[in-house]
């Protein structure tokens, strides 16, 4: 049960605007890394909600840059076209034949539907391929200290964010697709997890945060104890729960603890299910979810 108290009269939200002014100032001309997935993806109520929060950070000052997955995308066309979906360690395992397929739905279908729900408000979104100069990356044949065939499943190596800053100081909200050229094979693209590519694209912007939407509330000391949900943790003690955590939870946390390890100040697991959450996080004192901090000393 919620116990947030209606805002119904003027003066009431006159109070939330005043109470959001030390993070509109501390987030003005600043970049954040969103990376959009789960749930709000698949809700249509959600998408324009994230539109909107998308719009707003934007017309406040703050610039915004979209990452997006879309694995349950991808499986509804593979399956369409009669292409077996098949994992591995974790990973969707991907042949040149489901490759297209991801390049496809990726680059294509939830890149420009995220593009057009923001424009809806104005032209202020682009779409960047991630296999356009931005990422780098090699086949990924280790997972867990074993090895493992995935195909054309990779990791980012190296990024140039060029292209993305050009955007931000043009004054747009790119929305990047995660496919990178394999370096060892340029004519090669691979597949590369969006929680993973968010946080390199995070660094390599110097963002000054990285928020990455999930399907729960947040991260839990105990699950499934609910009473045990977790809203700070240092990148020490999350890096040291990795082998507790859930496959699902795993590539996230992962990637707020390489986040925060590589300079960027603070990262946050989030309710994409929850209506305009990102606000929450950014222009509220409690935020919402689970909050990554650097450790002591740094």
């Amino acid at each position: 049960m919620s116990t947030t108290r209606p805002i119904n009269s003027a003066a009431d939200k006159a109070r939330v605007l005043i109470e959001s002014l030390p993070w509109l100032q501390s987030f003005a001309g600043k970049t954040v890394v969103i990376k959009f997935g789960g749930n709000a993806m698949v809700s249509d109520e959600l998408k324009e909600r994230f539109a909107e929060d998308m719009v707003y950070l934007r017309t406040v000052g703050v610039r915004p840059v979209i990452v997006h997955g879309g694995g349950p995308q991808i499986t509804a066309m593979l399956e369409s076209l009669g292409i077996a979906s098949e994992f591995r360690s974790g990973y969707r395992y991907t042949s040149p034949e489901a490759m297209s397929v991801v390049r496809e739905v990726l680059t294509e279908h939830i890149t420009g539907q995220i593009v057009e729900l923001i424009n809806a408000h104005g032209h202020l979104a682009v779409g960047i391929p991630g296999d356009h100069g931005l990422f780098q990356g090699r086949r990924l044949t280790h997972v867990n200290g074993e090895d493992v065939d995935l195909g054309l499943v990779g990791e980012v190596v190296s990024v140039d964010p060029n292209s993305v800053l050009a955007a931000l100081d043009a004054g747009s909200i790119p929305v990047i697709s995660t496919i990178a050229p394999n370096m060892d094979e340029p004519s090669q693209s691979l597949n590369v997890n969006a929680d993973a590519a968010a946080a390199a694209l995070a660094i390599a912007l110097r963002a000054e945060k990285l928020m990455i939407l999930t399907d729960v509330p947040g991260l839990y000391a105990n699950w499934p104890d609910t009473s045990t949900l977790v809203s700070s943790i240092s990148a020490g003690e999350l890096r040291e729960m990795l082998p507790t955590l859930s496959s699902g939870m795993v590539p996230k946390a992962t990637a707020c603890v390489d986040a925060v390890e590589g300079g960027v100040p603070k990262a946050a697991m989030i309710d994409g299910r929850e209506p305009h959450g990102i606000l929450l996080e950014v222009f509220t004192p409690e935020g919402v979810g689970t909050e990554v901090t650097p450790d002591k000393g740094e």
